[in-house]
């Protein structure tokens, strides 16, 4: 009975002990909340999409538009100016609104906010893009004053011109595929509830 006690006793203070030990030592668990990671911390850049049509198409597009508003804003006199301001306002719009559709595109953020019909988005700028420079570009070529800045914006706004207009073409193409492609799943899911309704009702009667 006596050794059995001091036994006990020993097992108690050792866990004793070592409860003591692990309050005081430096190494403990650690019960913070792990933060999950941010969005922007998944950002990395599609190389696929730069290498792909649209990618592709989407650079030209930016490009084309910095040309064109420089070769605008290099024009120091102008009467009247109001071909040239149309210009100079597509341009702009056209560049900062297809780069950022490029920068968005190319590092992945459109699937951070799946709530947004990007197809659908790319498709508008792109047909509007396309309708707003070729009339900026007709209108500045018809009462233009034939010099070099002029010529050049013209130039360059009626090849951002069928550059919008092929990529909206490929669009309208990605839109329609998309939309038929969703079309077929839900006419197969409508069809496996109707199946499986179906099936429970014939079983139902079966065991009446």
């Amino acid at each position: 009975m006596r050794n059995t006690e001091e036994v006990e006793g020993l097992d108690g203070e050792a866990s004793n002990t070592s409860m003591i030990s692990g309050a005081s030592s430096p190494y403990q668990p650690t019960t913070e909340p792990v933060h999950a990671r941010g969005v922007l911390g998944g950002i990395r850049c599609d190389v696929e999409y730069l290498k792909s049509y649209f990618g592709i198409l989407k650079v030209v597009e930016v490009v084309l538009s910095l040309i064109g508003f420089i070769c605008i804003e290099t024009i120091m006199m102008c009467s009247p100016c109001s071909g040239v301001y149309f210009f100079e306002f597509v341009s702009c719009t056209a560049f900062v609104v297809t780069g950022t559709l490029l920068v968005i595109f190319s590092l992945s953020l459109h699937t951070k906010v799946p709530q947004v019909n990007w197809n659908l988005t790319d498709l508008g700028n792109t047909a509007a893009s396309a309708l707003l420079f070729f009339l900026s570009s007709f209108v500045l070529a018809c009462i233009n004053h034939n010099t070099g800045a002029e010529i050049a914006a013209v130039t360059f706004g009626f090849l951002a011109t069928g550059v919008y207009c092929l990529n909206t073409f490929l669009a309208v193409r990605r839109w329609r595929r998309g939309n038929g492609t969703q079309r077929a799943a839900q006419n197969s899911e409508y069809t496996r509830a109707r199946t499986a309704s179906r099936g429970e009702m014939e079983a139902r009667s079966e065991l009446a």
